[in-house]
């Protein structure tokens, strides 16, 4: 059964920019400089990325849905955040990658990996969805646009069956101006498996 969560119930990470209701939808603007990663490569570390996040039961599926419009410099991205600890998340989403739009994950276990590719040129400014879905000791991440059906994005491993939560993310590491509008935010049932396509969710 379909659950819409009220922007008002989540809790920023950090807190961003700004962030506005309107007719219904959240629009919020990142701080330049803001990211999530752990080490990997270039050896940094960044927690400071704008996450709206609720308390997850992994035994239900959640869907965050936003516009995209306005992701234009290197790195601006927005999508789903899974946060169980610092060192233990992944985030899910669009990402603007030498100025291509991709979509991909992030997966963190004291490391942050990274997976992407780009963008089907039949999404553009259009709405997308970004769902996560636990199975076993795994979660499932699929996504969609407006009138497309599910595209498996990414299996990751995530066994964490307790003190997990989730929402909305945003990060802005080298833009001054980047803004997401946020449409819709849901849970739902949970995926019966990966072949298995979840009912799609009006948006």
């Amino acid at each position: 059964m379909t659950q819409h969560i009220s922007w008002q119930k989540g809790s920023w990470s950090t807190e961003p920019k700004s962030s506005s209701e309107t007719d219904s939808h959240l629009v919020v603007e990142a701080v330049k400089g803001s990211d999530y990663w752990q080490k990997t490569m270039y050896g940094f570390q960044h927690d400071n990325g704008h996450s709206l996040l609720i308390p997850w039961d992994t035994g239900q599926s959640m869907e965050v849905t936003f516009m995209f419009e306005g992701f234009s410099e290197l790195y601006d991205q927005a999508g789903i955040m899974l946060w169980h600890s610092p060192n233990q998340w992944i985030k899910a989403g669009i990402e603007i990658n030498d100025g291509v739009p991709h979509i991909g994950a992030v997966v963190t276990d004291e490391f942050s990996d990274w997976s992407l590719f780009p963008l089907p040129a039949n999404w553009s400014e259009k709405k997308v969805t970004i769902r996560a879905s636990m199975y076993k000791d795994a979660v499932i991440i699929r996504a969609r646009a407006q009138d497309s059906h599910w595209h498996t994005i990414r299996v990751a491993r995530f066994p964490y069956s307790e003190g997990n939560h989730a929402g909305p993310f945003l990060c802005a590491p080298t833009s001054d101006a980047f803004k997401v509008t946020f449409t819709n935010w849901v849970i739902n049932d949970p995926d019966e498996d990966i072949h298995t396509d979840p009912p799609i969710t009006e948006i």
